[in-house]
């Protein structure tokens, strides 16, 4: 296997220091949190957003007074998208099944689909007002029929982003609150005066909101670890450079720490696309942001055939994987470690961002490993339940219980087996002793 690199980002050494500095900042903070509540959440909003407020959850009054600030075409969008988003939640809802099996005579056995009972929906906006992040986290917990469902956003420039919250209350959120970072998240998870704990956290963040997350899983559950921006690009020589770049730096310009790579087989696309992105840099109103994230993060890989090309996407394991090849379908039907595939070149990581109706919320730091993205699925407990209805069935069970619990040695777990079968099979089993 030969694999080039004709551009690296960070070394992985310094991108572990930095998460280590992160790591200690959010523990102190979400401990500050715990031990002060509301007024630890309040000088946090004031120095992180410079906002103050006497409550945070903003009021129904407020709520139709950002609403009333958008504008018709605007709002109009954000239904549109927001109807996508909700259409294919509810295809996946309803390929979600309780069931109920009689796996022997007198035994039945099933599971429920049963909703969180209350979620925390954290949308980003600080640099950028992620108004698709509504319709994400906070229609697919209505979809999924989540009973209390309370959202939380930074202000805007000094205030709270109408469209943001226009999309929040048309998504379903019971609760709006206007707050940021890891403010928002440990007061949502870990409760404070003013605000009642959830259940479960959803939503993208910055690093710190990531790293939050990770820190309260456990307390609460949490969709998955949703951090900084990543893309990637599988590219052969049936795509341009132009188409490449544009791909990359879209995505670049989340932030300082959003990775893009591309992957290709073609030296002439990846030296093509590294003058590009210089030319795209020079003109892009974001290049402030993307540039760095470019310089710092970015990566082209030179690879010979297109099974080196899979294998290194799988280890890499990208948030957002565009492919655009002559074997696209190939690479769905192979690829096994990303969030989500946008496959050919009319398909772009933005419509999936924004509109297309697949959810934007998918699994960074390698995380497309072992879960896929936020999805209706997420806010739903699969719980089990067991029936048996027949005499017969509990003498038969119960025998094999009983030995199969003394096989163990728990005398205790046996014995209530054994009552079982002395009740239902007339079978008189001694205290200890394993059923026949």
């Amino acid at each position: 296997m030969t694999i080039e690199h004709l551009k690296r980002g960070k070394p992985e050494a310094d991108r572990a220091e930095d998460d280590a500095k992160t790591a200690a900042v959010v523990a102190a903070t979400l401990k500050d949190i715990e031990t002060r509540g509301d007024t630890a959440v309040r000088e946090l909003a004031n120095k992180f957003d410079g906002y103050d407020r006497d409550s945070y959850r903003l009021t129904q009054d407020e709520i139709d007074a950002l609403i009333a600030k958008v504008s018709p075409r605007d709002l109009e969008d954000i239904k549109f998208a927001q109807a996508q988003v909700v259409n294919f939640a509810q295809a996946q809802r309803d390929s979600m099944l309780d069931i109920e099996v009689e796996t022997m005579p007198g035994v039945i056995l099933g599971h429920k689909n049963i909703p969180v009972q209350s979620v925390g929906c954290y949308v980003p906006g600080g640099k950028f007002p992620m108004v698709a992040s509504a319709h994400m986290s906070v229609a697919t917990a209505k979809v999924a029929g989540v009973p209390r469902i309370i959202a939380c956003t930074p202000p805007f420039k000094g205030e709270p982003n109408p469209a943001v919250i226009a999309a929040m209350h048309l998504g379903g959120a019971h609760e709006i609150y206007v707050l940021g970072g890891i403010q928002a998240v440990g007061a949502m998870a870990l409760g404070t005066e003013t605000i009642d704990p959830v259940h479960l956290l959803v939503g993208p963040g910055n690093a710190f909101v990531a790293e939050a997350k990770r820190q309260l899983f456990g307390r609460v559950g949490i969709d998955l670890f949703a951090g900084p921006t990543e893309t990637m690009v599988i590219a052969d020589e049936t795509v341009d450079a132009e188409m490449c770049a544009t791909d990359l730096l879209g995505q670049a310009e989340h932030g300082y720490d959003s990775p893009a790579v591309l992957v290709t087989n073609s030296r002439k696309l990846a030296e093509d696309t590294l003058t590009e992105i210089d030319r795209i840099l020079e003109i892009l109103p974001t290049a402030g942001t993307a540039g760095v994230s470019w310089q710092d993060y970015g990566e082209v890989i030179l690879c010979d055939s297109y099974d080196e090309m899979l294998a290194v996407a799988d280890d890499i394991a990208s948030e957002h994987v565009q492919v655009m090849t002559d074997r696209d379908d190939w690479f769905l039907e192979n690829m096994t470690c990303y969030g989500a595939l946008f496959l050919g070149p009319r398909t772009n990581v933005s419509n999936g961002d924004k509109v297309i109706g697949t959810n934007h919320t998918l699994p960074t730091k390698k995380a497309g490993r072992y879960t896929g993205g936020l999805w209706v699925g997420k806010y739903l407990k699969t719980h089990s339940y067991q029936k048996i209805t027949t005499d017969e069935a509990a003498a038969k069970i119960g025998a094999y219980g009983s030995r199969l619990c003394l096989l163990e040695g728990f005398v205790g777990h046996a014995e209530q087996c054994n009552l079982r079968v002395r009740r239902y099979g007339g079978q008189n089993v001694p205290y200890g002793e394993a059923a026949e």
